[in-house]
């Protein structure tokens, strides 16, 4: 198993630069400044690196789409929100090895020509944008931040943005607005950010674990990274794994790794002799799959999507036999109902309705009719919406009802 983003994780005082820079650090963004611009973002494209907030757009793609010589100029986001439940792993990178991260903005800021950058942390990670701000002042008293990076004639700064605690602000275009000072709404597409991002210029907003990524693929090259993975879902991805296993924690493999392999190999398997009863593999956002739709699949983007799931962000919830499904479903719907904007009517109406349902049902004060009603609610939400939110409330509804329908029928009064 190749170790890329966590191969120094555990390893002493990683976070300072001194140490960074023992272990290699920096020397991937000497290299990449005695690139061609143009070049830094082909190697990223053959690389086959994809976002890893969620979306997996491949990123030298998104990168290429950013326009040359508009007269504005252009401006890095780094996507440090991390506010899908189940979800971990850039909170570790950024606690235990954040020049990691500050290194792969500097690449990726140089093959865009961009000057000024941004990292926007969710509000809950104050202790981490202490962290990631010491870092930075590392950074740019050793010289690989300010008017010339390490030397060369390219100036950068990247300062650290701290949210308010909004899961909507992982969205890219809310993050953006807030960014902005304004209320933490999506904007309609499009236009899209490459053209029309902050302040109305060209724009690349990226997940912290999408540019940790680069060093490693600059210094060893895209075909090495390449070589692991499938054919389509190329590298390691971090999976943060909770709930029932005997080894918590966040896990680097690579992509295309057994699902099942993954939780008894790697997260200790189901604690307490109980048997595996479903699986939510990229957060809460995505549908839940049953323990026979398991075995066989692998964990990469194209394996899970045929299997009727998504990768998503890797937040992966393991649930034993002794789980409720509606009682889990509830408290999901219930953080969906909260965390809307309130922007969209089918989601401000549909996510507290389809919350409100659940908790009645789970009182036992439901009637079986509610359990269609949840269908009917979740088909008036899907598509209908400026972000995906009503959809990443949508797919949980969905695919809990209907591939465990007997459990919500059984809590109803009328039963």
């Amino acid at each position: 198993m190749t170790r890329i983003l966590l191969a120094n994780i555990d390893k002493p005082e990683q976070a300072s630069i001194v140490k960074y820079r023992e272990r290699g650090g920096y020397k991937a963004l000497e290299k990449a400044l005695a690139m061609d611009q143009a070049a830094v973002i082909e190697e990223v494209k053959a690389s086959g690196l994809r976002g890893r907030g969620g979306a997996g757009f491949p990123t030298g793609m998104k990168w290429s789409f950013v326009p040359r010589n508009t007269g504005k100029p252009t401006y890095l986001l780094c996507n440090a929100d991390e506010s899908e439940p189940g979800t971990f792993k850039d909170r570790i990178l950024m606690e235990r090895d954040p020049h990691m991260m500050i290194e792969g903005m500097a690449i990726a800021s140089y093959a865009l020509n961009c000057h000024l950058a941004y990292i926007y942390i969710r509000g809950e990670y104050e202790f981490v944008a202490n962290m990631v701000q010491k870092a930075l002042d590392e950074a740019y008293e050793a010289k690989m931040l300010g008017p010339s990076v390490m030397g060369k004639d390219f100036a950068l700064d990247i300062f650290v943005h701290l949210g308010q605690g909004a899961y909507i602000c992982g969205e890219e275009t809310s993050l953006i607005e807030s960014l902005e000072g304004d209320r933490g709404y999506p904007r309609i597409k499009p236009p899209f950010p490459a053209t029309h991002g902050f302040l109305a210029s060209p724009t690349v907003v990226n997940n912290v674990e999408t540019l940790c990524a680069l060093p490693w693929i600059i210094q060893n090259g895209a075909a090495a990274y390449a070589a692991i993975g499938t054919e389509k879902s190329k590298g390691t991805k971090l999976f943060s794994v909770s709930g029932h296993v005997s080894k918590p924690g966040v896990y680097e493999v690579d992509l295309g790794y057994p699902l099942v392999d993954f939780i008894n190999n790697e997260a200790g398997g189901v604690p307490n002799g109980r048997k595996l009863k479903a699986v939510i593999p990229g957060g809460s956002s995505v549908p839940v799959m049953t323990a026979a739709e398991c075995p066989g699949v692998l964990l990469d983007y194209e394996s899970l999507l045929k299997a009727g799931s998504m990768l998503g962000s890797g937040g992966m919830i393991v649930l034993d036999e002794t789980t409720s499904m509606p009682e889990t479903l509830s408290v999901i719907a219930d953080f969906y109902a909260h965390e809307s904007c309130g922007q969209c009517t089918p989601c401000r109406e549909g996510t507290g309705w389809a919350a409100k349902i659940l908790k009645n049902i789970v009182a036992g004060k439901g009637k079986r009719s509610d359990v269609d009603l949840l269908l009917k609610i979740a088909d008036m939400m899907e598509g209908k919406t400026i972000c995906p939110l009503a959809d990443a409330d949508v797919m949980p509804i969905r695919s809990f009802v209907t591939k465990f329908r007997s459990e919500f029928e059984a809590l109803c009064g009328d039963n």
